[in-house]
């Protein structure tokens, strides 16, 4: 004998509710896929965490943005929150009460899902990245609103079916998500401490020209002992490369942190503690994010010729 799905049953005003974060996570990913896409993260961001959360690898999936994805889930589920009031049960009583059932599960496993990923990402934000992101809290209390609303702002006529269904959701959601980012995680294994990864990526070309004073200002942070930690990937390091300019960059000590990189180093930027890209090592402090070259040249203690070509503004 065949098991019927529990029905579920929306309290009045819980679906318009759904709709309404649903919308406004649509509002959210829309955006910051938006200034993603345009490489403007940097003009949104209140701190250079955000930033660095915003353009680390954990941000993509296989070169797609993640809000991307987030964009795509909040669609869905505005979708569902809102399909039963497109049919009048005036009208059709039994094709309305379908669309409510079969819409009202489709909110428990769309929140399920969502509300599995997001509480992943937080894992990494807090474990990994370390640093604070607005725009990703608010994306997750969007998703754990959604689930909390669709498994508890319905009553069913079995909990039972709804708890396991949640539970098999969340477990393969973490499975997969675990994985997923596995294949894409900045790993250390692959390469011995003190091993160079001679094969790997390169990232784009540095298409800026050096002056006389970028030359000299890499010259002496070199033979100071600063290092200079970063992944091809990161658009923030790009952007640093940019402001030396290709003739400037080859003097100095550069580290690639990415273990897919090219001479890859992924322990000694572990061992270092460097927990972002781009991140300067000198006189033994770590200095994080993107840094003008004026400012270098003071952490370092430069005093040559200042007369540099590019500004971070002129290479975005």
């Amino acid at each position: 004998m065949t098991r019927r799905l529990a029905t579920p049953r929306f309290n009045p005003g819980f679906r318009p509710l759904i709709g309404a974060i649903a919308v406004l996570g649509v509002l959210e990913t829309t955006f910051l896929t938006v200034v993603k896409l345009t490489d403007q993260v940097a003009t949104i961001c209140p701190t250079e965490g955000c930033n660095q959360v915003l353009t680390s690898s954990y941000a993509t999936v296989f070169g797609v943005p993640l809000t991307l994805f987030g964009l795509l889930g909040y669609g869905v589920m505005t979708l569902l929150a809102f399909a039963p009031y497109s049919i009048r049960r005036d009208r059709d009583r039994k094709g309305h009460d379908r669309l409510d059932r079969l819409s009202g599960w489709g909110l428990l496993i769309g929140g399920s899902i969502m509300a599995a990923f997001s509480g992943y990402l937080m894992f990494l934000l807090v474990n990994e990245l370390h640093e604070f992101c607005p725009y990703c809290l608010l994306s997750a209390l969007f998703s754990f609103s959604l689930f909390g609303l669709a498994a508890f702002g319905q009553h069913w006529d079995d909990e039972g079916q709804p708890l396991f269904t949640s539970l098999i959701l969340v477990f393969v959601t973490l499975i997969g998500v675990t994985g997923l980012y596995a294949e894409q995680r900045p790993g250390v294994a692959a390469t011995p401490a003190g091993a160079i990864a001679e094969a790997g990526e390169r990232g784009p070309a540095i298409t800026t020209n050096s002056g006389v004073s970028e030359v000299a200002l890499a010259e002496h942070l070199t033979t100071i002992g600063a290092r200079y930690f970063g992944a091809y990937w990161c658009p923030h390091c790009y952007s640093q490369k940019q402001l030396f300019g290709a003739e400037a960059f080859e003097k100095l000590t550069y580290v690639e942190c990415d273990a897919n990189g090219y001479q890859a180093q992924p322990q000694v930027c572990q061992d270092a503690g460097v927990r972002a890209y781009p991140t300067w090592e000198i006189d033994g402090e770590l200095y994080e994010g993107t840094r003008e070259l004026r400012e270098l040249a003071r952490l370092s203690g430069y005093d040559g010729d200042r007369e540099f070509r590019h500004s971070i503004r002129s290479v975005r």
